[in-house]
């Protein structure tokens, strides 16, 4: 039974062509459509009034609820955790978000119906999530290429792997090169501290040939990588060398939290972040949506600067030192 709110004009408030505004008193067992912020549930009237709260002052003459043309009550709220409400009202308990985030949403929702047990179930949790003593983060170290390949599917985040063997290489290192090593391990840990909630980072030491090697992912998709090895030719033997290219890692890393909140892959994201320098190509289409993001950008940009002056220098030098040899061979 749908019966109209009062008017001095008309049966019923109307606030468009498309609107209306009316009391709802009904049987408990008769059913209702309810568009909460976009998304549909469908209930019984004995649901939403089963609790003192709002719902039920909504749904038993005691407030008039806004309608449209299709029947639909219009309820000015997200919808995100509406289902959870409705499921808590039918059976006095649910499974708590285990996301600090979305379990001060639902407790937000909570409050504005009035609902009070959940709000107290979601307190509760609060405290027990504040109690709760979690690593700062977690990276699996990988044992073989199908565990690999089970975490890289498996999750919903970018990822970023680094590869260390040392038991790879075939010649001696040149002197800078355990320094770089341990300054790409550094880095891999500090970016691990401060992203692992956004990205996974995964460690590989049982890799095939290379010694150094950034992989990053998006989508259970490889990127791009980043190698860190090289061999240099001595005068009487062959070197390992092993570079820090900070820069570039920060940059590919920038690229991969373009994956964080999509649900599925872009052809066009996956074509402009895949291969080497290719975010280069755009900078402007690159957004940092948090301070950390931001922080990692200036210092990557400042890094690059610093790399493309002493560059300058050094590439002067050696076209001095081929034209010195150009002239010696004549």
């Amino acid at each position: 039974m749908v019966v109209a709110a009062p008017s001095c004009t008309s049966p019923y408030y109307i606030m468009s062509s498309d609107h209306k505004r009316l009391f709802i008193k009904d049987s408990p067992s008769q059913y209702v459509k309810l568009n909460v912020g976009g998304t549909l549930h469908y209930t019984t009237i004995g649901t939403l009034i089963k609790n003192d709260s709002m719902l039920r002052a909504m749904f038993s003459g005691r407030m008039e609820v806004l309608t449209d043309t299709e029947g639909w009550i219009l309820i000015d709220r997200c919808g995100k955790h509406f289902s959870t409400i409705l499921n808590f009202l039918r059976d006095e308990s649910v499974p708590m978000p285990e996301n600090l985030r979305e379990l001060q949403e639902l407790m937000a929702e909570a409050r504005y119906f009035c609902i009070s047990e959940l709000v107290e179930e979601c307190e509760s949790s609060l405290r027990q999530l504040d109690t709760e003593k979690e690593p700062v983060c977690r990276v699996p170290l990988i044992t073989s290429q199908r565990e690999e390949q089970l975490l890289i599917q498996s999750t919903s985040r970018p990822v970023v792997k680094l590869l260390l063997n040392r038991h790879n290489n075939k010649y001696s290192y040149t002197s800078s090169s355990d320094d770089n090593l341990l300054k790409n391990i550094e880095l891999f840990d500090r970016l691990s501290l401060r992203f692992s909630r956004r990205v996974l980072f995964i460690k590989d030491v049982i890799g095939s040939n290379e010694i150094c090697l950034w992989s990053f992912y998006g989508h259970g998709k490889m990127l791009t990588e980043v190698c860190c090895t090289s061999i240099v030719y001595a005068t009487d033997r062959k070197h390992t060398k092993v570079e820090f290219p900070e820069a570039r890692i920060y940059e590919e890393t920038l690229n991969v939290l373009l994956y964080e909140h999509r649900n599925g892959p872009d052809a066009d994201l996956m074509q402009a972040t895949s291969g080497r320098g290719a975010s280069t190509s755009n900078p402007n289409s690159m957004q940092c949506i948090s301070d950390d993001e931001d922080d990692m950008r200036c210092m990557s940009q400042l890094r690059i600067s610093t790399v493309a002056v002493g560059g300058g220098g050094s590439g002067s030098g050696g076209s001095g030192s081929g034209s010195g040899g150009s002239s010696s061979s004549s």
